[in-house]
């Protein structure tokens, strides 16, 4: 694994990095030491893994097979509107990335929000079962809106002048033009009202992908984008990654339409080891922004968030 991970000058992002001489390796961790954290401060980590952008240092529980995250069987997406199902059934611990050489696999095609105590209890109430419908719609809008402010983190910028009210000059920055969503439904739409309270103009496409009957594969069914969205960056939104089948097969759509996979930005809350790497896999330019990567994936997002379960 590169010691610092840089990314793209089209895409730069805006994460703190942290080089692998001020962090320790898994190999020098024991439980109670502490681990850097992400402004390169020195507190004791709450989890047995801290998930740096781009980084990643693994403590899998010891009930856990390490290898299970990336060869466990999963099935193709069956549950429809509520992201990739899984039959993988894995202990339910803290949050890790998989094993360390998926990480090395990834790279920094895969990026993950800087965990802190806020991000960590909206997993925890989205995960609840006991949760109220209330509880976890509010947690989820919540979680989304800090997923779409980071995925236009990455988005291009250009340098700007503007005049104050007292006649001062303030040299900022604004967006480069040529930006749309695409949700795949239906869990997907979810994360439409997240993107359009940050981007009030943005165009947003969709996609509905579901499973055949008889082959059980990922088929799409419906697919409608702005007819220039070859020449713009797009934010594909899905909350869940299990499988990664059914973001596969809207790429392939994406690419039909003339859009490169170096200008998509996956945003999605929660994927699955072997999700992440299938995409990644599939379609190597493509960006995966998401605040968590575990074995077992909430599948019964869609159904909660809709009413539907």
């Amino acid at each position: 694994m590169a010691t610092e991970l840089q990314c793209p000058d089209s895409m730069p992002c805006h994460n703190q990095q942290v080089n692998s001489a001020s962090t320790p390796s898994p190999e020098q961790l024991r439980p109670g030491d502490p681990i850097l954290d992400h402004a390169g401060g020195n507190r004791a980590s709450r989890a047995k893994v801290t998930l740096l952008t781009g980084h990643t240092h693994c403590s899998l529980p010891a009930e856990l097979d390490a290898g299970a995250c990336v060869g466990s069987s999963l099935n193709s997406e069956s549950n429809s509107g509520s992201g990739d199902s899984s039959s993988y059934d894995a202990p339910a611990g803290n949050s890790f990335l998989g094993d360390c050489e998926l990480s090395r696999q990834i790279g920094a095609q895969l990026k993950l929000l800087p965990m802190n105590d806020q991000i960590r209890e909206l997993q925890t109430i989205i995960r609840d079962k006991t949760a109220s419908r209330g509880d976890f719609m509010f947690s989820a809008d919540r979680l989304i809106r800090l997923v779409v402010e980071e995925g236009l983190n990455q988005l291009p910028y250009k340098e700007c002048m503007v005049t104050t009210p007292t006649g001062y000059k303030y040299e900022g920055v604004k967006f480069e033009k040529g930006n749309c969503g695409v949700s795949i439904m239906r869990s997907g739409e979810a994360m439409e009202q997240g993107l359009r309270d940050c981007c009030r103009s943005i165009r947003i496409g969709k996609i509905l992908i579901q499973s055949d009957e008889e082959t059980q594969r990922a088929k799409v069914y419906y697919a409608k984008f702005p007819p220039d969205i070859y020449r713009r960056k797009v934010l594909l939104m899905y909350p869940i990654l299990s499988t990664g089948n059914t973001v596969i097969e809207a790429v392939k759509v994406l690419i039909e339409h003339g859009v490169q996979p170096s200008v998509i930005i996956l945003l999605s809350l929660f994927s699955t080891p072997h999700g992440a790497k299938s995409i990644i896999q599939e379609f190597p330019e493509i960006t995966i922004l998401t605040t968590e990567v575990h074995p077992v994936a909430p599948t019964h997002f869609g159904q909660k968030y809709f009413g539907t379960d």
